[in-house]
């Protein structure tokens, strides 16, 4: 729970700095009357439960790949076949891909409003500080960005503890602003919630895209569930964060039935004026791990993008030796900093980023209701009729907040959808090149059994010792090793043909890793089956060939790799800007040798050229 509570709840956890005050104070707000604050905070607790303790906790999070979640979990688990079916089935993949890449575009908002939100109140405890508010804030994210290439690990004992004295606090809070107008406690009753709209009209329909805000970072519960376990997730949302965030969320309202003005920054004013300060340094840690938890967040989906295809390599640095989730990405880090400082320069304040906050979050959320239709069916034997009700309900409730953040987009909301729909076109262009070279490479190639034959037939001088060569495809014959016949007329003694392959669960036991076919004249077809959590460790991958009778020492072997150079043309295909695209990728993914983890001087490259 505790861990739980330091990871999976940051982001969550810190909307109480910003989502009341959206309501009343923000771009859109709405008159602090005694109607419009009981309507609120229904809204809010109506939205936690049926978003949060509902769906996820109750229904999303049972749809687990092998104790991981995520929403390219979920898709896996919806469709298992992602290279064929039919066209409705590769749409529906093409949105859950969608949904994946929006979940880039959260990445870089919330490490920027959750900070924002807890620096600016400096400006409650004096107006000296106004000017330096967006400079504190970028110094803290470059000092969060540049640190991560030390791993979690060291500070992460912290970060379970650090979260239950803010939510504490959050709760004390809370206490003293309720107990100052207990009348609050009436918006539990959902018919103030139902009276909101036709009482405000538009404006009460605008409003609720301020108050989704309360649920951003429930995404974050399904994508972490594999750290920690559905159980200690519930626990610590029942037991701790729901009743915190309660009575933070009505200490507000509270405060605001007393004092309408206190609605420029409610969080803040909710606070005696001595513990003003204490607070900005408490909800600044809390937004730290709260980027946090989304930074990890995005490394780990993009391993899980990378395995199942959809990325080039990139450079993966392992942080610790114990704990195999806890990963760097270089590339990803800097990236995600970079848009991070853009965003606190270009929208300067909380409630400027909170205009363009919420629309890729509500439309991840739908895409999640949309996959859980067709995997609970696949799962749990549900007819159709059963997960249409139960999925569609979630989806009213989603669609609902979709078009009140949709009125953001002109203040805003258009760069979390710009920058998702970036990300998808990259992730897009890759799995449709790889399967394009790899349909091109295939069509060179010669089948299996009659390569063999014309070995039987024509006998090459065989040379001493192990060659390696990676495959592509576990059929046909490696067009490295073709080549290599050609040009050096040799082969060695033993000859393996080894093709990496990733299954649609998260792991795959050691029992299971290797799949071995051995044939006469010392050739050896070997798999090894890999889950989209894992990485691909050859010289591993031959040491567990000893127990199926083929030993091969790493160290003594060749490793034959064939290296694509990508000629993009007019031909059949893709259009040609993302076959340029494409091939720009293909040049800057990481070096095989480092991704497969194989000897750096036991390694030839044979290169070629591949026409698009």
């Amino acid at each position: 729970m505790l861990g739980a509570l330091g990871v999976v709840y940051g982001d969550i956890g810190t909307s109480p700095l910003y989502a009341i005050r959206e309501c009343f104070h923000g771009t859109h707000p709405i008159a602090p009357t005694r109607d419009n604050i009981l309507g609120v905070l229904s809204l809010f607790f109506w939205s936690l439960t049926i978003i949060v303790s509902v769906k996820y906790l109750t229904f999303v999070m049972r749809a687990n790949n092998k104790g991981e979640g995520g929403i390219l979990a979920l898709l896996a688990l919806a469709f298992t076949d992602r290279e064929s079916g039919s066209r409705v089935r590769l749409m529906f993949i093409a949105i859950g891909v969608f949904g994946a890449a929006l979940l880039y575009g959260d990445g870089m908002i919330t490490p920027v409003i959750s900070v924002l939100g807890a620096i600016e109140g400096l400006k409650v405890a004096t107006p000296v500080f106004e000017h330096y508010i967006v400079p504190i804030t970028i110094a803290i994210l470059v000092g969060l960005f540049s640190v991560q290439r030390i791993g979690t690990g060291r500070v992460g004992f912290i970060f379970g503890p650090v979260t239950l004295l803010w939510f504490l606090a959050l709760a004390l809070l809370g206490i003293r602003g309720i107990a100052d107008a207990p009348e609050v406690l009436l918006a539990f009753n959902p018919i103030y919630a139902v009276r909101f709209f036709p009482d405000n009209g538009m404006l009460g329909f605008v409003v609720l895209g301020a108050v989704f805000l309360c649920v951003t970072g429930a995404e974050a519960l399904y994508a972490d569930m594999g750290h920690f376990g559905l159980r200690p997730i519930r626990r610590a949302w029942f037991f701790v964060v729901f009743p915190a965030l309660l009575l933070n969320y009505f200490g507000q309202g509270a405060l605001l039935l007393k004092n309408p003005a206190a609605a420029e920054n409610p969080f803040y004013f909710l606070a005696p004026s001595w513990a003003v300060y204490p607070m900005v340094a408490l909800a600044t840690a809390a937004a730290v791990i709260a980027s946090q938890a989304l930074i990890s967040g995005a490394y780990s989906l993009t391993m899980q993008a990378i395995q199942l295809g959809y990325f080039p390599r990139l450079v993966i640095q392992h942080t610790s030796h114990a704990e195999k989730g806890q990963i760097y990405m270089p590339q990803v880090n800097w990236t995600l900093m970079l848009a991070c400082v853009g965003l606190v320069l270009g929208f300067q304040t909380s409630s400027n980023i909170a205009a363009a906050y919420g629309i890729a979050v509500t439309l991840t959320m739908s895409i999640t209701s949309v996959l859980l239709f067709f995997a609970a069916q696949r799962m749990w034997g549900w007819k159709p009729w059963l997960a249409g009700l139960v999925c569609s309900a979630f989806l009213v409730v989603e669609l609902a907040f979709l078009g009140a953040n949709g009125l953001k987009i002109a203040h805003g909301g258009w760069f979390p959808i710009v920058a998702g729909a970036v990300i998808f076109t990259l992730m897009s262009t890759w799995k449709s090149g790889r399967r394009i070279l790899r349909n091109k490479l295939a069509a060179s190639s010669l089948p299996y059994d009659l390569f063999l034959d014309d070995v039987r037939a024509n006998s090459p001088l065989r040379v001493p010792g192990t060659a390696v060569f990676m495959s592509g495809s576990a059929e046909g014959t490696p067009v490295a090793l073709l080549h290599n016949l050609k040009h050096n007329k040799v082969l060695h003694e033993r000859v393996i043909i080894l093709t990496v392959s990733t299954r649609e669960t998260p792991y795959v036991n050691d029992a299971e890793r290797i799949k071995l076919e051995k044939s006469d004249l010392g050739f050896y077809r070997v798999i090894g089956y890999y889950g989209f959590m894992e990485e691909p460790n050859v010289p591993r991958l031959l040491e567990l060939c000893a127990k199926e009778g083929l030993k091969v020492d790493p160290e003594q072997a060749t490793f034959f790799l064939s290296r694509e150079t990508i000629i993009p043309t007019r031909m059949p295909g893709m259009a040609l800007w993302r076959e340029r695209l494409f091939a720009t990728m293909s040049r800057n993914a990481q070096h095989a040798t480092t991704f497969f983890r194989l000897p750096v001087n036991r390694v030839v490259e044979l290169g070629m050229q591949v026409e698009l």
